[in-house]
């Protein structure tokens, strides 16, 4: 749980530490803060444990679903409540296993719970998986970005809930990217696990919030046969700034990657690293043969990054400071000029500077193509505006807090 900030508060506290760098900016303790908490719904026990009586209840957690210092599944257990199993999603229940690792089911060794994964062969539960469950909580920190997977993962619990006549549950959390909404919206022609819905890349949603949204426009099978509940945070508002407590993924280490993930996940469909493999993925860009600030050589690490792109090959490139500045917070918005900038100086020996995976990214098929042509930030961003209008008018349908 972290204290209730304004954006106006981060903002100059944020341009009065620039000389620090990026990194202690953004992971700084030294914050002063309201004198009122946000509290995470988990925490709100008084909204949601009388629903939970009497009945065999399974969790699709990891290890941001934090209650104070306390795990959901410990807290609820302690509670009484009849916990029958664990649904894990990408990087595991405990969140140690690396990106796009394959996520086995199994026990837990701490709680002896059954774990049954949703990042393997399946990625949605399936009648047997369900069986002997009542009630499916989902408890997990999103980052507000389409392309993060929990989003995904919620998606098909939330069908099969619908499906198999199972009560769902949704303890909402902050979206740290939650004040600013940017990108290209998703041609369901790109539809994947890595984009599920019409939605633009930084949507503006809390996982509550888009639950609603999911259910309101029939994204799933059987939308108005869902049980749902949720449950709102309660202080908290898409005006606020929130430090995660918990890292909410391997390669998202520190708020300074959480802000960056945004735009430079993008670079994870073309042959720049994202420093994958480094003590600062998701903060520094670079390739081999690249003239840049810095050099770095990525290596496989255990749990975070498995084989990242360009192991053992040393790249130059430079860290990336531009959103951690006083000026993204007044304006926010998806930076495109590292993406444009490294396209322009790509070389021949380079190899082709996008992969098909850029089309799953960007959700469309569009935005490669106007790099390509040489258009610039201010072109592509004009792009979006007709399709964000209308998502943003979308929206207000399902906001729940201001």
């Amino acid at each position: 749980m972290r204290k209730l900030i304004i954006i106006s508060t981060i903002i100059l506290w944020i341009f009065s530490c620039q000389s620090r760098g990026p990194e202690s900016a953004a992971s700084s303790e030294t914050v002063e803060t309201s004198d009122t908490e946000i509290e995470v719904a988990a925490s709100r026990f008084d909204q949601y444990l009388h629903l939970l009586k009497g009945k065999k209840v399974a969790l699709v957690v990891n290890q941001t679903s934090m209650v104070g210092e306390v795990h959901l599944v410990d807290t609820l257990r302690s509670l009484g409540i009849n916990l029958v199993k664990v649904f894990a999603p990408e990087h595991g229940f405990r969140g140690d296993h690396a990106d796009g690792a394959h996520i086995s089911s199994g026990k837990d060794p701490k709680t002896g719970l059954e774990v049954l994964s949703l990042y393997g062969s399946t990625k949605k539960p399936s009648p047997e998986m369900l069986q002997g469950v009542d009630l499916v909580i989902f408890d997990i920190q999103d980052v507000g970005v389409r392309f993060y997977t929990f989003i995904s993962t919620m998606h098909y619990v939330m069908e099969a809930c619908a499906e198999q006549a199972k009560e769902m549950i949704v303890l909402d959390r902050p979206n740290p990217n939650g004040f600013y909404i940017d990108g290209p919206v998703l041609d369901l022609k790109y539809q994947s696990f890595i984009g599920m819905h019409p939605i633009p890349i930084v949507h503006g949603l809390t996982v509550a919030e888009l639950a609603h949204m999911i259910i309101g426009e029939a994204w799933i099978n059987r939308s108005s046969e869902l049980q749902l509940t949720t449950i709102e945070c309660k202080n908290y508002s898409h005006s606020s700034y929130y430090e995660l407590p918990v890292r909410p993924s391997p390669n998202l280490p520190n708020m300074n990657s959480v802000y960056l993930y945004p735009y430079l996940g993008l670079f994870e469909g073309t042959n720049v690293s994202v420093g994958r493999g480094t003590d600062k993925p998701f903060q520094m860009l670079g390739r081999p043969g690249y003239k840049g600030e810095i050099t770095f050589t990525p290596k496989s690490m255990p749990g975070i990054s498995d084989h990242p792109k360009y192991e053992g090959k040393t790249c130059g490139g430079f860290l990336v400071t531009d959103v951690v500045t006083k000026e993204f917070f007044i304006e926010p918005g998806l930076r495109l000029n590292y993406l444009l900038e490294f396209y322009k100086t790509n070389r021949k020996e380079d190899g082709d500077f996008f992969r098909d995976f850029f089309y799953k990214l960007s959700g469309n098929e569009t935005l490669m193509k106007q790099i390509e042509s040489g258009a610039t930030e201010e072109e592509i961003k004009l792009s979006w505006a007709k399709d964000l209008e209308e998502y943003k008018e979308m929206r207000k349908k399902y906001l729940l807090y201001p």
